[in-house]
Parts: C-alpha cells; structure tokens; sequence
C-alpha cells in the first residue's frame, strides 16, 4: 500500500503517541479514506520500519499494612446438615487412555462416579446412574479430597 508523506508521518505520529494496530487501522479508514486490513496495516508498520510501542503496565497498588497471602489450602467443609457420610476417592493404577489421571469417586448418597483428568487439566465426572449430579457440598470435598489423595502418591 503506498501511502503519501503526510500519511506515512501521521502513521508514525499515532506509533510514537502510543497507539496499537488496530488504532492505526481506525485511524487511517477514518482520517484519510485508507482501508486495510489488519494483516495489511501490519505490512505496512513493517514496511515503514516503525514498531508498535508496548503499552506501559500499570503499576500494582501500594497496599498498607496488608498481611501476607494465607497458604493456598482449600477452605475447611461445612458439615453436613442431613448426616451424610463422606466423599470417597480412588486413582486408578492404570490410567484410562487419553487421561492424565482417572479413578472413581463415592459421594456421600452412595452415587459412584469414574473420573478423569484430560492432558488440559479439565476434570470430567461419568456417573453410574445417568443423569446424575452430586451437590456442591460433595464437588467441593471431591476436588479436595482428589487434590490431597493426588499430592500423597505424586502426581
């Protein structure tokens, strides 16, 4: 794209003000009639050997008198209200194809449950009775109980 000396030196103007591709993209369509596309305007910041400057990250708030982060523990379970019994948790000696880690879980309603966790780190849950869905209480001290069942054994 050829662009006149007065556009390539308000380009530059917008590039040394702090302004991004997509500013200058704007910019351009909106001040001089010139459209392009992304790929285009970045072509062109290119070509006028010009380099987008890096926004200035804003600095962290001074905090005054704040205490340090407590450890990063999971919060303790409310008890249970109906007298249920616990959340039991296994892992698998062999994992399951195409998992990280598997195993299966028993919530506190007797419900059996496989679980796995994905090479991405999503957790899924493949219950026994179809359709079913624990209560928070018993997700909660699942997570918790995976967590610390998976730190004892190393993984």
């Amino acid at each position: 794209m050829d662009l006149t000396d007065e556009q390539k030196t308000a380009v530059k103007q917008w590039l040394e003000a702090g302004a991004g591709l997509s500013e200058v993209q704007k910019r351009l369509r909106e001040e001089f009639e010139v459209s392009l596309t992304y790929l285009d305007t970045r072509l062109l910041v290119d070509d006028l050997k010009l380099m987008p400057k890096d926004p200035e990250p804003e600095p962290p708030p001074v905090a005054e008198d704040v205490p340090p982060p407590a450890a990063a523990e999971p919060p303790p379970l409310p008890p249970a209200a109906d007298g249920a019994g616990s959340v039991r948790v296994t892992i698998d000696q062999i994992m399951k194809p195409g998992t990280m880690i598997s195993g299966r879980v028993t919530f506190s309603d007797g419900e059996n449950a496989a679980w796995y966790m994905d090479q991405s780190g999503r957790l899924g849950l493949d219950p026994s009775t179809i359709g079913y869905r624990p209560n928070e209480r018993d997700v909660l001290a699942f997570q918790v109980e995976l967590q610390r069942l998976a730190r004892t054994q190393g993984y």
